[in-house]
């Protein structure tokens, strides 16, 4: 079995060494914050002293920290991903970055002759836990399917779109239309009320149609706030900044029109609340 390395140990990152542990890998594990380390040590993973210790002892790494600023810390410098990795390891970066920071990543792993994949989560806290997530991949194909087995363990589906960083492309795209998605069933909602309708068959429709996973999120959620939350509002901001800056000088309005709505909740104090909160919440 394949020797498996986790750097970053947040609810996604944490999701995937549960399931690796679970299934029986040998799992080393690397958490900026020490005590959250030491509660997968329990679980049976072995916990390093630095990412580069992680790369050395494990053949293929996944990186699963909260942005380009985390990430950047942990791939570079002489505790970092490269200085300990060689070309037998499979480098694997999962958290959701900018579309920038992936080509340096593509860019430094091919000067050094490693293996790198883009491969973006999908599935939130819920598919982290249960190893349901799907992957969403940018890469050599070839190579990918020599894992395939080893992805299995944490993931229901591999969606591969190309060559490396489309994985992430894909992951900015989907996230700007889930995101659009929450906000327009608020305002769909809004309506409703103001119309003096019966919400609860207004919202029992929509989960029907146009339905989806997405609606019946919104609708779960519009009902009950999430506790544990599944996706933050920092972070699906953070994605969207992303997708703005990978978009560029195209004119998407809806993108801008969203973006605002998640920034005007962070500046009401609502940063940590799920992301789906943005229907309930006094903004």
């Amino acid at each position: 079995m394949k020797k498996i390395g986790v750097i970053g140990l947040g609810i996604m990152g944490g999701g995937i060494a549960s399931n690796f542990l679970q299934k029986g890998y040998t799992t080393y594990v690397w958490n900026r914050t020490q005590k959250v380390a030491d509660e997968y040590s329990k679980k049976g993973a072995i916990v390093c002293g630095s990412p580069s210790e992680v790369t050395q002892k494990a053949d293929i790494v996944f990186e699963v920290t909260a942005d380009d600023k985390s990430s950047k810390s942990v791939w570079l410098g002489t505790n970092g991903i490269f200085s300990g990795a060689d070309a037998n390891k499979v480098l694997i970066a999962c958290a959701t970055l900018s579309i920038d920071w992936i080509n340096k990543l593509i860019q430094l792993s091919k000067t050094k002759g490693f293996t790198f994949f883009d491969m973006a989560m999908t599935g939130g806290r819920i598919g982290a836990e249960s190893g349901t997530l799907t992957l969403l991949c940018g890469g050599d194909e070839f190579k990918l399917e020599k894992i395939s087995s080893v992805l299995k363990n944490i993931a229901t589906k591999v969606i591969y779109f190309g060559l490396a960083g489309s994985g992430m492309k894909y992951k900015l795209i989907l996230n700007f239309i889930q995101a659009t998605h929450v906000v327009a069933f608020g305002q769909a909602m809004k309506i409703a009320k103001a119309f003096n309708m019966d919400v609860k068959k207004v919202g029992d429709a929509l989960a029907e149609r146009p339905g989806g996973v997405i609606t019946a999120l919104a609708w779960r959620d519009y009902l009950v706030e999430p506790d544990p939350i599944n996706f933050s509002i920092e972070w699906i901001s953070k994605d969207l900044k992303y997708a703005k800056k990978m978009v560029n000088k195209l004119d998407i309005l809806l993108l801008r029109e969203v973006l605002s709505e998640y920034n005007k909740a962070i500046k009401k104090g609502y940063a940590k609340k799920d992301w789906a909160s943005i229907n309930t919440l006094k903004i």
